[in-house]
């Protein structure tokens, strides 16, 4: 095609084939959205409602650091679409946090929200700094400077944010008393994955790697294979993959190999994965650990295992390495840890691969119970909330597999198709306001 564009209904899309930026989170996604929109057939004035965001934010946050001097930092948020509910989204804390970034990762949340179908919208945020060589006093200044920069948009009938990378309980708590004192009064429902004391939901810090394996038990059923003895490989041992191995290895699945950012090892015996977390929680990473041979990141996505689970960065299976993918099943822990030019050779290589915007979205399932909890006033047992959300996870799997088979598409597209049509649904039952 000459000018590499593909126009269907009048509307003028990306090639679906073409990948100017590979490693470009935002171009990535839209190669996605285009896709399921092209199969959902759907009108040119929508296309271009859903293809932009609502709002992108920039601030500038000074501080006064502990040494006298004054930093500025920069601070985004992106709401990308609120239609169905108030905007949804984590808080980052990197130095690579940008707009492009930021605006993939809204897009994602808003997905990822309509997929499970909770009544929420979709946004991210992140500040541009290390927090790695900054002092607790410091955080919490940037912290509480970027909540009064964004305050305009927060609300819990507005905009929620949780945690994200380098961010925790003790930042979504500086986060609400900003917020709070703002406001005249204790608001708890304005951010979610706050501490318990302060009406956290109960099972919030599991639910991301919980949700992970049940969607790797329900692949497993689908695809007619055992789950005693099966091999997993998992990348990246934060918060979500260690607890998604942990609960993985009590079904009864073998852990083969593990890693974080200082590389991994391999065991085909099995590692035992409450090992590894307790070493893990005494010497901050797995460097040094004894239990297995060493193994780097990228050795470790092309083991021959039945699930691998990138838990870790973006786009780390791509054209480069995904011909050499030997999993049958993977599941996305992370946000994008597949480029949109590797689907096609997953597809061909026969991969199952369970989308991120339905395979970790037990965090924001939890967030949403969290967030009903505050509003009504009223918690539940972590047996409730553990039900509730196998529930969501178990009927979106079911939804998104139904899908792909009826239209003959992988579950990537499938999940963005059932995604784009409920949120594409209620911006025509409302209408456009002028």
């Amino acid at each position: 095609m000459a000018d590499l564009l593909l126009r269907t209904n009048s509307i003028v899309r990306p090639d679906k084939d073409r990948f100017l930026n590979e490693e470009n989170p935002f171009e990535a996604m839209m190669v996605r959205f285009d896709r399921a929109a092209e199969l959902l057939d759907l009108e040119p004035g929508m296309y271009k409602v859903l293809r932009n965001p609502e709002k992108q934010i920039i601030v500038s946050i000074p501080v006064m650091m502990d040494s006298g001097e004054v930093e500025v930092f920069t601070g985004i948020r992106v709401l990308y679409n609120t239609s169905r509910g108030p905007a949804k989204g984590g808080i980052r804390f990197d130095m690579n946090v940008s707009l492009d970034e930021v605006k993939a990762l809204a897009a994602w949340m808003t997905w990822k929200c309509a997929v499970v179908n909770i009544p929420f919208g979709g946004a991210k945020g992140g500040v541009i700094c290390d927090p790695l060589k900054m002092s607790i006093g410091e955080l919490e200044r940037v912290t509480r400077r970027y909540t009064a920069g964004i305050i305009q948009t927060l609300g819990p009938d507005s905009d929620v944010p949780a945690p994200d990378v380098n961010t925790n309980e003790r930042v979504m708590a500086w986060m609400m008393d900003t917020y709070s004192m703002h406001v005249g009064h204790t608001v708890n429902a304005v951010t979610t994955g706050k501490p318990v004391a302060m009406g956290g939901s109960l099972g919030r810090r599991e639910a991301t790697g919980r949700g992970c394996m049940l969607m790797v038990k329900e692949a497993m059923a689908h695809l007619g294979m055992p789950v005693k003895g099966a091999t997993v490989a998992v990348q990246g041992f934060g918060n979500v993959g260690s607890i998604a191995a942990e609960l993985l290895q009590a079904e009864g699945f073998k852990i083969i190999a593990i890693s974080d950012r200082t590389g991994g090892f391999v065991n085909r015996k099995g590692i035992d994965v409450l090992d590894a977390i307790k070493y893990v929680n005494e010497h901050k990473t797995l460097e040094g650990y004894s239990k297995g041979d060493a193994i780097s990141n990228d050795a470790l996505l092309l083991l021959d295992c039945d699930v691998l689970l990138p838990a870790a960065l973006e786009n780390v299976i791509t054209t480069k390495n995904a011909s050499g993918v030997k999993a049958k099943i993977i599941c996305e822990g992370a946000n994008g840890p597949t480029t949109a030019g590797a689907d096609s050779i997953l597809d061909d290589k026969g991969v199952f691969v369970i989308p991120d915007i339905l395979a970790n979205s037990g965090g924001v399932t939890v967030s949403y119970f969290e967030w009903v909890q505050n509003r009504g006033g009223y918690y539940w047992t972590e047996q409730v909330v553990n039900e509730r959300l196998k529930d969501i996870m178990v009927n979106s799997f079911a939804e998104v597999l139904k899908l792909s088979q009826q239209h003959k598409v992988n579950m990537r597209t499938a999940a963005y198709m059932l995604a784009i049509s409920r949120v594409s649904t209620v911006h025509r039952l409302r209408g456009i306001y002028a």
